[in-house]
């Protein structure tokens, strides 16, 4: 039987998970949980290398459920630990619709609100918790959870983690888990920081990549404009709204200013509605965003790197980068956010002569050229302000400098055109002296 006509009930799953399934109208299974699945059912440890939007989440949660069968005793049996809240409130959202025809308790637990709701939750009973590594550290810190019946263990989005800088709190969950567990480990790229953590956290894996590192899905089209300068930006960004083809956009910035300004623009304009999300929004706030926008109730979602990973909404039409990522990888998670589910989706980037240098190593990690496009005619193009023209010029100093010591850009010190201030003021002494000696 060829692999790409397996179905998921020849991945012998249970009826109530089939029944599921089939509400969730999943018509087979992806290339990441046909491979993924009998694996992790089997009980080997697991290294999976993924693009954003294959499917993943089921890959392993589906195994999880299997084995956990039913609710039993009052304590975690399953961790899951991912690095944002959005991507943890989306791991318990698919684990719930999948295990709505069992009794098992799935808890997420993650910042921005106080812990007491998420305490009262495992009180109640939990078997799989979904976490961010420094939340779960908290509550278990105040004597709440209890670990030791925890025997599968998976660490999502790892390159994500490692980014953020969570090495250190993964390395103390290691050391209150039980060390005879099972362990999945998914990630888009193997980065350095990436593979250390597989050395500690792994035993004896089955790698399954199902496309090359940091590859985008076939579905998504890929577009570059070449912008000078934010004002710009903003004329092409409302340019491209005017298009009623972009039907439900989300707008990437690389700041949270940048959001906020994109967001009130759009709003200004009357090219919404629009909703705007970051790390200053409050939970609610950021909650309701992404409810209205997956919904439908909102055209154009503006948010930052930190929802880039946290969104499963399958009918984006459009991704805009308005500003490229500040990390490279984060590229393909933006982009990710469209193209989902098999549906075509677009990805536009703007770039100014600075991000352009980040837009090389891009193209060099994803192994592809992006579509140079012209400025539309009718985009006015700005020119750049002194002081952003300025910033521009330096920072692009600096990143040559990094790759080359030698190298003297524009900014560079430069000999003394003039005299030194103590010098000035002694010759004007001097001067003075020669006048008074000639009034003598």
């Amino acid at each position: 039987m060829a692999e790409e006509n397996i179905s998921f009930e020849e991945l012998k799953l249970s009826r109530q998970f089939l029944n599921a399934i089939d509400d969730l109208r999943y018509t087979e299974p992806t290339p990441i949980q046909r491979k993924a699945i009998p694996l992790a059912l089997a009980g080997h440890d697991l290294l999976g290398i993924a693009q954003t939007g294959t499917g993943k989440t089921a890959a392993f949660v589906l195994p999880i459920l299997m084995k956990l069968k039913y609710a039993q005793g009052d304590h975690a049996r399953a961790l899951i630990l991912a690095p944002t809240r959005e991507l943890v409130m989306q791991i318990e959202d698919n684990a719930r619709e999948l295990a709505r025809y069992t009794d098992l308790r799935i808890v997420s637990l993650y910042g921005g609100l106080g812990p007491k709701q998420q305490i009262e939750a495992i009180e109640k009973g939990v078997d799989i918790i979904v976490s961010t590594p420094q939340r779960f550290l908290d509550i278990y810190i105040r004597g709440i959870i209890h670990t030791k019946f925890i025997k599968t263990m998976v660490l999502d989005e790892a390159d994500k983690m490692m980014d953020m800088g969570f090495m250190s709190q993964i390395k103390n969950v290691l050391e209150i888990v039980p060390s005879k567990r099972q362990n999945m480990l998914f990630s888009a790229t193997m980065h350095d920081k990436v593979i250390l953590l597989t050395e500690d956290f792994l035993a004896f894996p089955e790698k399954i990549e199902i496309a090359p590192q940091a590859t985008v899905i076939d579905t998504i089209e890929q577009q570059l404009y070449e912008v000078p300068n934010f004002k710009t930006k903003i004329n092409l960004l409302e340019h491209l709204l005017r298009d009623e083809a972009l039907k439900r956009v989300i707008v990437f910035t690389k700041t949270r200013s940048n959001a906020d300004n994109v967001s009130k623009f759009i709003e200004r304009k009357q090219l919404g509605p629009v909703r705007v999300i970051h790390a200053n929004k409050g939970q609610n706030s950021r909650i309701n965003a992404m409810y209205e926008f997956k919904e439908g109730d909102i055209r154009v979602l503006v948010s930052t790197d930190v929802t880039a990973r946290g969104m499963d909404i399958s009918m984006v039409s459009h991704v805009i980068n308005f500003d490229v990522p500040l990390i490279d990888e984060d590229y393909v998670h933006r982009i990710g956010r469209t193209g989902r589910a098999n549906n075509v989706g677009v990805a536009i980037t703007f770039a100014n002569e600075l991000e352009m240098i980040s837009v090389a190593k891009i193209e060099a990690l994803i192994q592809n050229t992006i579509t140079r496009h012209n400025l539309p005619k009718e985009v006015l193009v700005e020119k750049t302000p002194f002081i952003e023209a300025q910033q521009m010029a330096r920072a692009i100093d600096d990143l040559k400098k990094k790759d080359d010591p030698e190298f003297k850009g524009a900014f560079h010190d430069k000999k003394q055109r003039f005299p030194s201030k103590t010098n000035k003021s002694s010759g004007r002494t001097k001067a003075k002296g020669q006048r008074k000696g000639r009034k003598k």
